[in-house]
């Protein structure tokens, strides 16, 4: 089984991918890399006679059937490089994963259809709401969301996913014996339980080191077919990922955002030097080349009275407040809330930033 090497080298720390992948296209065996002598480390150009007897010392540390038992223990699978199964979207890129670990159902995953969606981890209401209404229009479709688990709008965009049975991919920056941000562990959980799969090129027991989140970054573009990025400020993470997006050849599109807010100063740099708009689904269709078949999920609104109906359409642009709709419904403050409380049982609208109120 010579994935047990490919498993053995990734439980190295101090070895990244690249020198992986390298070691495998050198000797064109992955079980004769591992197993390669400094005189055979030698005649690879650019690797010298330190850096060689670093990689031996990590190397005669390492029981490859021991690193791979670490794994199976934990029920984890994987994908190595070699493998006829490793997405090809993803082997494309300048620097692909050795080995994918992950939980969950990949197999599952429609992965000619994968929209990355990156963001703020301090999203804006505004921001998440709006990626909210914009996903959800491929509710029940073989689109696959991909983000990478963090605060903010990875967690709306996985969220909205599971809401609205769509697959999605978190792809995280440690081993898959962590949850991070901890706030999240239920998210991961439920992705794992079927909606998905929850990804890392990292051996299981590897921290979320600071330097990882970058590098990270990589694989949710390099998994896609292009990348929305909902909320981006000039120096982020969202931004990195935007730019990799390019580098790898890859659609590119943004949701605008308030000008007000400074999380919305990267996705206007980004506009102006020819991202894509995105304001509905169909902007993403248009800008990927895709069609899906969209089921009739059209929603009837029941009967209304004539209060609630003059509450529904002060609603019909935006959120309002209780004074708000005072004015605009010409309704006292006891008949306002009675109707309110009505709309929202029945599904029409819902309560949102404290004492305010939008349509659904």
């Amino acid at each position: 089984m010579k994935s047990k090497y490919w498993v053995a080298l990734s439980s190295i720390e101090q070895l990244d991918s690249r020198f992986i992948i390298r070691l495998y296209n050198y000797f064109g065996d992955i079980e004769t890399a591992f197993n390669a002598e400094l005189k055979d480390l030698q005649n690879i150009d650019g690797l010298n006679i330190k850096k060689s007897e670093q990689f031996l010392g990590l190397r005669d540390k390492v029981n490859p059937d021991k690193a791979l038992e670490e794994v199976l223990n934990r029920n984890i699978f994987y994908l190595t490089y070699e493998d006829k199964n490793y997405p090809e979207m993803l082997k494309n890129i300048d620097n692909p994963p050795a080995v994918i670990y992950y939980k969950g159902n990949l197999s599952d995953c429609n992965l000619n259809k994968t929209l990355a969606v990156v963001g703020s981890r301090k999203a804006s209401y505004h921001a998440k709401e709006e990626l909210n209404k914009i996903l959800s229009e491929f509710a029940g479709t073989d689109i696959c969301i991909v983000s990478g688990l963090a605060a903010g709008i990875d967690s709306q965009a996985h969220l909205t996913a599971l809401e609205n049975n769509i697959k999605t991919i978190g792809v995280i920056a440690s081993g898959l014996d962590f949850y991070y941000p901890a706030s999240n562990k239920h998210l991961y959980q439920r992705i794992e339980s079927g909606n998905g799969a929850v990804i890392s090129e990292y051996y299981p027991t590897f921290e979320p080191l600071k330097f990882r989140f970058p590098q990270r970054n990589r694989i949710v573009s390099g998994l896609s077919y292009g990348t929305l990025v909902a909320e981006a400020s000039l120096k982020s993470g969202a931004l990195i990922t935007a730019n990799l997006t390019l580098e790898q050849g890859r659609e590119l599109m943004c949701m605008p955002g308030l000008i007000s807010n400074p999380n919305t100063q990267g996705i206007y740099k980004l506009l102006k030097n020819g991202a894509t708009l995105v304001t509905c689904a169909d902007d993403i269709l248009n800008a990927l080349g895709w069609e899906i078949k969209k089921e009739n999920t059209q929603i009837e609104i029941p009967n209304l009275n004539e209060h609630e109906l003059r509450i529904l359409q002060a609603l019909e642009i935006e959120e309002k407040g209780i004074d708000e709709l005072i004015l605009l419904t010409k309704l006292d403050v006891e008949s306002l809330l009675s109707d309110l409380t009505t709309m929202e049982l029945k599904g029409i609208i819902k309560q949102v930033n404290g004492d305010r109120y939008k349509k659904v």
